[in-house]
């Protein structure tokens, strides 16, 4: 038998942390083995391949795509559910569990690859820096001068805190693995088909409105998650961060991203989003914040500081959480 609390999700989901902290994408693990966003994006490509075609109407592509984020969200977190019966009786249970959920987080990877753009700008320059770029941002990276590979960084990392970390730890508190599974699968959906090109506009429309749902509440979390890391750092303010949040988080075309976004820039003193060039076109978004669009590799160490903080609060809440319910002494 398990003991009491052990299965609890609180718990499961800071050891997940912890592990992706430490270890990352586990890229030995999944060499042999196939990782479960991959599978999840062959069967997206195998689906879009067959029911996306180029002659249809855009309304016979747009219902095609609803019925293929119908099956396979259901089906994603059906597989959650299956994993989690399995799981819930024993500490082996427990402890697959919680190595599910860390291999489902992007704490580590995104770290990782935000900083790969920060060291490429000040040892390769320019050139360097938008390869390191183009890994993490979906933008012509061929437009951005080294502010701009900087800043679109910086907004990848903030943006990316809200869809690969606080998103899934949230839909995995509320509905367990069911929740993560069909949030990973919403929004790889939406990463691969939610795109306003020619190709994706009618095919990808039900992918990008889930996933713009899915993260409606995790969003301004991130934000203020960021502004409070911002609180114990001398490089970035906690006040600005609050404020520029709620003035500007609903500015950027997205419904969700501004709110990360604009925390960021708030506790960096940065201009971020504004106008940006994609395959499909260029966005003119406003700036969010009051600082200088004039971002710096230095700007993305600020960055890192502040998420990694982040990424402290978010597995410090979910330990604190677990210990109040767990152990609070009796009246």
């Amino acid at each position: 038998m398990l003991l009491p609390g052990l299965h609890d999700k609180l718990l499961l989901l800071y050891i997940a942390l912890v592990v992706d902290a430490l270890f990352g994408e586990m890229g030995l693990l999944f060499r042999a083995l196939p990782h479960p966003v991959a599978f999840a994006g062959r069967a997206i490509a195998g689906f879009e391949r067959r029911l996306n075609r180029s002659y249809r109407s855009d309304r016979a592509r747009r219902v095609r795509g609803v019925l293929m984020v119908v099956a396979l969200v259901p089906i994603a977190a059906a597989l959650g559910w299956g994993l989690q019966r399995l799981c819930r009786e024993s500490l082996a249970g427990a402890a697959v569990e919680a190595f599910t959920v860390a291999v489902l987080l992007a704490q580590r990877s995104l770290f990782d690859h935000v900083a790969e753009v920060g060291r490429a700008l000040v040892h390769g320059g320019l050139g360097s820096g938008r390869l390191a770029v183009a890994r993490v941002v979906g933008r012509d990276p061929m437009s951005l001068d080294a502010p701009g590979v900087a800043r679109a960084a910086i907004e990848s990392l903030a943006e990316n805190f809200s869809d690969g970390v606080v998103a899934p730890a949230f839909w995995y508190l509320v509905a367990g693995l069911p929740g993560i599974f069909a949030y990973k699968m919403a929004n790889t959906l939406d990463s691969m088909i939610g795109h306003k090109n020619v190709r994706y506009r009618a095919f990808g429309w039900a992918a990008a409105r889930l996933d713009d749902v899915l993260n409606l509440a995790p969003a301004p979390i991130s934000g203020l998650l960021l502004a409070a890391a911002a609180a114990f750092g001398g490089d970035s303010r906690a006040g600005s961060a609050l404020r520029i949040m709620l003035r500007d988080g609903r500015k950027h075309h997205s419904p969700n991203a501004g709110w990360p976004e604009a925390a960021m820039a708030g506790a960096l003193g940065l201009a971020l989003a504004g106008p940006r060039h994609y395959t499909e076109g260029t966005v003119e978004d406003p700036y969010l914040g009051d600082g200088t669009p004039i971002a710096s590799a230095a700007d993305i160490s600020r960055a890192l500081r502040l998420y990694f903080r982040a990424c402290l609060i978010l597995a410090g809440l979910a330990m604190g959480a677990w210990l109040a319910a767990h152990f609070t002494p009796p009246a």
